[in-house]
């Protein structure tokens, strides 16, 4: 009796289960799971109030928070600084710019 050959798929599937397998799993402290619950809490909240708000800038930084929501997972994060200009950003007005056009 031959040996049963796999399919590509079920090599690939091997593959990743093995290497899976392989990797140490990523421990959270307590203090990293509070922080990240209350930057969700902050999040969520900023999503909430700037449903209605009007402006160019809204639906960028909307975009950038519901990107921040889905990549919450992975290993590289914002810093607080950026978190909190993230949070900001719907609801500051951007800045004009300045014209040397002087019509009268």
């Amino acid at each position: 009796m031959p040996p049963s050959k796999l399919t590509p798929l079920q090599e690939i599937e091997a593959r990743r289960a093995a290497s899976a397998a392989e990797k140490p799993k990523r421990v959270i402290s307590e203090e990293e799971k509070a922080k990240r619950r209350e930057r969700v809490a902050k999040a969520k909240d900023a999503l909430a109030r700037s449903v209605g708000a009007k402006g160019e800038q809204v639906a960028p930084a909307r975009a950038a928070l519901k990107q921040y929501l889905q990549r919450l997972n992975e290993p590289k994060q914002p810093d607080d600084e950026q978190f909190e200009a993230l949070i900001e950003a719907p609801f500051k007005l951007p800045q004009r710019k300045k014209s040397n056009d002087r019509r009268f």
